[in-house]
């Protein structure tokens, strides 16, 4: 069996889960939001009081595998309409910054032009200060996509570390040039 999967997820109070057993398909409600989810037809979900359980057909090796990743996403919704996600970015280098101009942000990092992001759905982006920014909202997956996609404007490079990188990310710094006259 699997360790993850046969855990079973407590709901707090004011979370609610729907599901609709002919098509797997789960909706979690709770104070930050609604979430809903198809799930693969080979697991079983079944909520019980406020408990959520999640059991597979039989041990064939795809089953096995989706046991543990059935009871994560259902995991993350509930943790998700609870309490949130975030992920925070800083900015480094000189004159590199960033402002918030209503739901987007406008990012000046060194390119010729000012870089727009508009806030996607169910996200939000915040600027605390013109050098960090964060994203956050109650889907996971979807708070990570968006922080990877401003990311990846301006990744940090090796040999000043200027760009977008996330909170507490090591950017392993290269050499330059070894020397002049050689």
């Amino acid at each position: 069996m699997s360790r993850i999967g046969r855990k079973p997820i407590n709901i707090p109070a004011g979370v609610t889960v729907t599901l609709v057993p002919e098509s797997n398909h789960i909706t979690v409600k709770g104070p930050k939001g609604t979430l809903e989810r198809d799930l693969h037809p080979a697991m079983t979900v079944t909520v019980e009081g406020d408990t959520v359980l999640v059991t597979r057909s039989n041990d064939e090796k795809l089953n096995r595998s989706l046991h543990g990743l059935t009871r994560t996403l259902v995991a993350n919704m509930i943790e998700g309409v609870t309490n949130g996600y975030s992920k925070t970015l800083e900015i480094q280098g000189v004159g590199y910054r960033v402002a918030k101009q209503g739901t987007a942000i406008n990012l000046t990092l060194g390119f010729s032009h000012p870089v727009v992001v508009d806030a996607v759905a169910g996200i939000t982006l915040d600027v605390p200060d013109p050098s960090k920014i964060v994203v956050s909202g109650c889907d996971k997956q979807m708070v990570g996509q968006v922080a990877a996609e401003i990311r990846g404007i301006k990744p940090p490079e090796p040999y000043h570390g200027k760009g977008v990188r996330y909170a507490g990310e090591y950017v392993r710094m290269k050499e330059g040039k070894a020397g002049k006259g050689k």
